[in-house]
């Protein structure tokens, strides 16, 4: 166990003789004569101004303004660069994006795969791509900056799927191989108008094969898409506590010139096994000083590269395991809170202990405290913020960023 508490919260659960069943983000409420309380859509004061930033929130708030946000989408609290992931099996996300366009900076749509078709390289999940979102998305992200007009960029989230050993083995020791591939990444972006490409791929090889050929592999297609205007972004591991060190200070020295940015996943560091936080401040705070520690050459520069990963889900532990939740099954379960949720005050985050007709659960997941302290923190060390994933927390969030 990873600490005193984690111990505790799994002696609890597994102490419960509860059966249990998943709540479904799409119940119903039974509370239908509380609905009338709720607010919806925009209002004329953000959470700050009704003081709903509260390291100890109230479970009746977040029900009453979760679907609330201020009208004027368009203003901006952190100046760094926002991504925003956007995946087809959570719709919401697309409304999301839309609606606080002018907020990120960027939007990843998870739409891509690699694969290979006989000898070839070809991109799959093509169907899934939205011409006419992308369109509304861009038109609506436009903001006039210094007597310029910005507007998102659309840089899809791209991964490796299906391929074996063998196809691994060629493509990293085969320059041609690796111009193919990039030809063809480059000809799949110009056709749909993609500004770049967020490439998944160190996590799966990092550790398997040694680090000069997967940096090979990296900086080849980062300058031969630049080449062509398109710009790439690197999902990275975080340094984890007993793990191998995937992606450190001599990673970053080797690539950060090349790369537009990097994607770090600063979120699940808690699991079924080992149950508590999402995402513990400290932890986070650790994972991008391993990347660029205070006082490193170039520091601001490479700061300026790191997109400090933030979940908008959370975890719900039963006695059974449980697993991650989105918005609806938290709804579903804050509203057994009879006051305040407990404030975890060495992670920096909220959670909540309940016992339901369907056992007992403790629940970890972000709040409008949990979210702003880590955006004071991207704000404090310089770097960017990527959201995993729009649609999978609350609309007033979008008020903090």
């Amino acid at each position: 166990m990873r600490s005193t508490k984690a111990h505790i919260i799994y002696c609890i659960l597994l102490s419960c003789q509860y059966a249990l069943c998943t709540l479904s983000p799409n119940t119903k409420t039974k509370n239908k004569h509380r609905e009338s309380k709720f607010l919806r859509g925009p209002q004329d004061n953000d959470v700050f101004e009704l003081d709903l930033v509260s390291a100890e929130p109230l479970a009746k708030d977040i029900l009453i303004h979760h679907e609330a946000y201020y009208k004027d989408t368009g203003k901006r609290r952190f100046n760094g660069t926002i991504l925003g992931y956007v995946t087809p099996w959570n719709s919401h996300g697309y409304d999301v994006a839309k609606m606080f366009a002018k907020k990120f900076d960027i939007i990843s749509p998870v739409w891509l795969q690699i694969v290979k078709q006989g000898d070839d390289y070809a991109v799959a999940g093509t169907h899934d791509i939205d011409a006419g979102w992308l369109n509304d998305v861009r038109r609506k992200g436009k903001v006039q900056q210094q007597h310029q007009l910005r507007t998102v960029k659309v840089f899809p989230r791209i991964i490796f799927d299906h391929f074996t050993d063998r196809d691994i083995k060629l493509l990293l020791s085969d320059a041609k191989e690796r111009t193919n591939l990039n030809e063809m990444l480059i000809q799949t972006c110009k056709q749909h108008g993609f500004d770049g490409l967020i490439l998944e791929v160190w996590s799966q090889l990092a550790g398997r094969i040694d680090d000069k050929i997967l940096f090979t592999l990296v900086l080849q297609m980062a300058k031969e898409l630049q080449k062509q205007q398109i710009r790439l972004i690197l999902v990275i591991p975080p340094k984890r506590k007993d793990m191998p060190n995937l992606f450190g200070e001599k990673h970053m020295d080797k690539l950060y010139k090349h790369i537009y940015a990097f994607s770090l996943m600063t979120y699940d560091y808690s699991s079924v096994q080992r149950p508590g936080a999402n995402a513990p401040l400290y932890w986070v705070r650790n994972a991008v000083e391993n990347i660029a520690p205070v006082g490193c050459h170039d520091m601001e520069a490479k700061r300026a590269k790191i997109l400090m990963g933030l979940n908008m889900y959370g975890n719900d532990y039963t006695p059974d395991g449980g697993g991650p939740i989105t918005y609806g099954q938290y709804l579903e379960l804050v509203r057994h809170v009879k006051k305040q949720l407990t404030h975890d005050e060495r992670d920096v985050e909220n959670f909540f202990e309940i016992k339901t007709e369907t056992g007992r659960h403790i629940v970890f997941y972000p709040t409008l405290y949990s979210i702003n302290e880590r955006i004071q923190l991207a704000q404090q060390l310089g770097v960017g913020i990527s959201i995993w994933e729009l649609g999978q927390g609350l609309d007033y969030f979008y008020d903090l960023f």
